[in-house]
């Protein structure tokens, strides 16, 4: 993944976002594991996964502990999901409160960029991806619209250019400029609002 273009820098809670995040995460049921998710060929355990390894790694990049991947492997994820996922939440958004956290440089998944801008991403990765499960396990997601406005900023400026969203979104799906701000940032980030799971 390239580094993303500037985006805005004014620190912010992520809490908002882990929270309807770990409200889905109660929701999933063991049959749902292998149902699709809007994120291609990826399962849902797949994309419990993800939300291990992406939680870690932003949360190491708060510290500036590079280091951390997050794969999308369902049969990698963890037998204790259940309780690791909503602790590695809780952790992520401890992480991001001192000041600190948004000063200078971070690493995550391979790219580094001024801290502030990683910790974008990381919001972005847990509305984004919160939205993903909750509509591959038939729930409904009740997300924050500051959160997904501040995500939208990160996605609109990635722009259009495939090099650019190669790694981090497929190709934008069109959606009314008047579209609730989630539907907006969803079209930018490669998914259809109306996707169901099956």
């Amino acid at each position: 993944m390239r580094r993303p273009p500037c985006m805005e820098t004014t620190t912010f809670d992520l809490a908002p976002a882990a929270a309807e995040l770990r409200r889905v995460l109660a929701g999933v049921r063991d049959e749902q594991l292998g149902d699709p998710t809007p994120c291609g060929d990826t399962p849902v355990a797949g994309l419990l996964d993800h939300l291990v390894g992406l939680t870690a790694a932003f949360t190491r990049a708060a510290a500036k502990a590079p280091g951390g991947t997050a794969s999308a492997d369902p049969a990698a994820l963890p037998d204790d999901w259940r309780t690791r996922l909503p602790a590695q939440l809780d952790a992520l958004v401890e992480a991001w409160r001192p000041p600190d956290a948004w000063e200078s440089v971070a690493e995550a998944g391979g790219v580094e960029m001024p801290a502030s801008g990683i910790a974008v991403v990381a919001l972005d990765e847990l509305v984004v991806h919160g939205w993903d499960l909750a509509v591959a396990t038939g729930q409904e997601y009740r997300g924050d619209e500051e959160s997904a406005r501040r995500s939208l900023g990160f996605a609109a400026s990635v722009g259009d250019d495939p090099e650019a969203r190669a790694g981090l979104y497929g190709p934008a799906v069109p959606v009314p400029d008047d579209a609730p701000v989630l539907h907006r940032l969803l079209g930018a980030t490669g998914r259809d609002p109306a996707w169901r799971a099956r």
